[in-house]
């Protein structure tokens, strides 16, 4: 896969959040699990692609099973 295909697929990810007018909004849950994760000296961080994917998966745009393939797709394009 080339960058344009990566591009595609971040695209892709941007659009649908647009179409659908969904960002992402960090919950409390959300904060407490950065923190654990913090304190366990884990170091774990998602990208503005991961945290829409997160966000449509919220909001009902996606199912868990669409939001991961779109995750994968774009994290082994991104390895490119």
């Amino acid at each position: 896969m080339n960058d344009q295909q990566q591009k595609d697929t971040a695209a892709d990810i941007r659009a649908l959040a647009k179409r659908h007018q969904v960002a992402y909004t960090e919950t409390a849950t959300d904060a407490w699990a950065r923190d654990v994760t913090r304190l366990a000296d884990d170091d774990v961080s998602l990208d503005e692609i991961e945290l829409l994917l997160i966000a449509l998966q919220r909001a009902g745009h996606l199912s868990r099973p669409e939001a991961l393939k779109l995750q994968v797709n774009y994290l082994r394009e991104a390895k490119l």
